[in-house]
């Protein structure tokens, strides 16, 4: 390996007649855009001397020079920015760069909050549980599936309870049964070593869940705003 400057040859290029070519190409890669940074050039970052100008409504003005591009972003108390670099001309618009950026943020942050993510919950439980004890993990089962997320129920055997798999089958039943309204069996009992293992899969989706999550939110705001300016009626009344 042969070291020029900043730049790594590989050995076969090293003779004389490739050296000045490929050197030449890692200049020009740096030059087309082969920087770290991820943003657009603007204004004077820009190197080339002529553009394919888009102007602030999207209307095509056509090739001009990059000083032309220039005067009309100051003309117009825009920004030049540079929206397709590996175009020959290099196509440029006239925009609020600023103003681009906090939409693009705003629009971002809005599709991370609406994503739906897939989450598994899990639940475990003993054959022989107690009935306030399998109460307690129903509840659980049940906010789960109204949250939208799947619900892995693991049945734990152990001694003599290995020998009793239809005591963990019946239980998963039982519990399929009664949170039948909110999910369904998505993968049926199947035994894993001393465990036995279900999937239950809500009806809703996450993003129906999350949405109506919300507005239920809302509308508690909403009623807890409307309650607070009447106290102070209902007791000056009563005095």
């Amino acid at each position: 390996m042969s070291r020029r400057g900043i730049f790594h040859v590989p050995a076969r290029l090293v003779t004389p007649n490739r050296r000045y070519a490929a050197v030449r190409q890692a200049v020009a890669w740096c030059y087309r855009g082969g920087s770290i940074s991820a943003e657009p050039r603007i204004n004077d970052r820009i190197r080339v001397p002529e553009v394919r100008l888009v102007g602030p409504s999207g209307e095509q003005v056509g090739i001009v020079p990059l000083a032309k591009a220039l005067e009309l972003a100051q003309e117009y108390d825009l920004d030049l920015v540079e929206v397709a670099a590996n175009a020959r001309p290099p196509v440029c618009k006239l925009m609020d760069y600023g103003k681009f950026k906090y939409e693009s943020a705003m629009k971002a942050r809005e599709a991370r909050k609406n994503q739906a993510h897939t989450v598994i919950k899990e639940m475990k439980l003993r054959p022989k549980i107690d009935p306030h004890d399998y109460d307690t993990k129903k509840g659980h089962v049940v906010r789960f599936l109204k949250q939208g997320d799947k619900v892995k129920i693991t049945i734990m055997f152990r001694g003599r309870e290995q020998s009793r798999p239809e005591l963990g089958f019946r239980l998963l039943q039982r519990l399929a049964e009664d949170v039948q309204e909110l999910g369904f069996i998505e993968s049926n009992p199947k035994q894993d070593g001393r465990n036995m293992i279900m999937v239950l899969g809500p009806h809703k989706k996450k993003t129906e869940a999350m949405a109506e999550a919300r507005e239920a939110q809302a509308a508690r705001k909403a009623e807890r705003q409307g309650a607070a300016p009447a106290e102070p009626a209902e007791e000056h009344a009563e005095a």
